[in-house]
């Protein structure tokens, strides 16, 4: 596969990725899926309402900072 690109198609993904979303999500959709690309230096993001449309790609470290950063509260304010 060639370097995935922000706001490809899910389809256009290799379909042996395995999507995943946290178990917080809710039964009305309200979720993000996440799913690690070939190579493990990328991760595609989607919209589970939406799960052929665009992903966005972004780097381990990315993710890792995202991640690090809601744990931290960062992001807080956004859902106040």
């Amino acid at each position: 596969m060639n370097k995935a690109r922000n706001g490809i198609l899910t389809g256009e993904l290799p379909s042996s990725i395995v999507w995943q979303k946290a178990e917080r999500s809710n039964s009305q959709g309200a979720c993000v899926e996440m799913a690690a690309l070939p190579g493990g230096e990328e991760i595609a993001v989607r919209n589970s309402r939406d799960p052929e449309g665009p992903a966005l790609i972004y780097t381990v470290d990315e993710i890792r900072a995202l991640v690090a950063g809601a744990q931290d509260g960062d992001f807080d304010n956004l859902i106040a």
